[in-house]
């Protein structure tokens, strides 16, 4: 890869992305997903890996205007109103999906557009003016199998496309404590410190094999799907390519927001 390659070369970006009622505020979270939006160079494109959409099978977004669905209860019918119309791209679909055709990779019409990532998005890239599809987590795979889908669409961001996961490092919704509202159970803290310690290393098979830590990954990871989408953008990552931590924080007790930025 020559020098001004790599500076043609898109960040990756793993997003933290809590609850859905983030798209309502305006919070130190947010304000640093509005402040991304503008701070990296714009995409031509955005491929997300969303925890929100789970399938047998690989699947590509190939809709050309994908809905957005409200996949959420619970909150002010004023979200279940809201919509984010971004355009699908079915040609960068189909790249996509013969990128990933090893991994039996399939064009889907059939999803929209999750909250994993509208309501990310929505605030990061308001004016939804760049075309967006969504990759599927095939829940049946091992954690390796994921981090290799990430490898196989790295080469997209020598094109302008950002590539970025939505989930959670630690998301243990049945151990929220309402009282810590920027607070972290020990076993959170010591899962996440791992996590963003072997990011900073540049160590993903510690990644990969998270459940090595024992109690404290089986609390902070008590289904692999917020989890996963970080595995994708560590794939993208590129030999001594930069890392920062935004947000590192945790919400609750379990539930930690931070946002991983590769590059930029």
């Amino acid at each position: 890869m020559t020098a001004s390659a790599s500076r043609r070369r898109m960040p990756a970006i793993f997003f933290g992305h809590g609850s859905p009622g983030n798209v309502l505020e305006d919070n130190y979270v947010t304000r640093t997903w509005e402040r991304l939006g503008k701070e990296i160079p714009r995409p031509k494109g955005i491929i997300c890996i969303s925890a929100h959409w789970l399938t047998r099978g690989v699947k590509v977004m190939a809709n050309e205007y994908p809905r957005t669905i409200h996949d959420f209860g619970g909150f002010p019918e004023k979200m279940f109103r809201m919509r984010y119309p971004a355009a699908g791209d079915p040609k960068l679909a189909e790249r996509v999906q013969k990128r990933l055709a090893s991994a039996g990779a399939e064009l889907d019409s059939s999803w929209g557009y999750d909250h994993g990532s509208w309501c990310v998005l929505l605030k990061a890239y308001p004016k939804a003016d760049i075309p967006l599809i969504q990759v599927s987590i095939d829940h049946r795979q091992p954690p390796e199998f994921h981090y290799k889908i990430g490898q196989k669409l790295a080469a997209f961001r020598d094109e302008g496309v950002l590539v970025m996961g939505s989930g959670n490092i630690v998301h243990n919704l049945g151990e929220m404590d309402w009282r810590l509202q920027n607070g972290a159970y020990e076993w959170a803290a010591n899962f996440g410190d791992y996590i963003r310690e072997s990011i900073v290393k540049d160590e993903p098979q510690n990644l990969i094999d998270y459940e090595s830590q024992g109690l404290n990954a089986r609390l902070a990871v008590p289904s692999p799907d917020h989890y996963l989408p970080l595995l994708y953008v560590m794939g993208v990552r590129q030999p001594d390519e930069p890392v920062r931590f935004e947000t590192p924080m945790v919400e609750y007790g379990s539930l930690d927001m931070t946002t991983v930025v590769l590059g930029g």
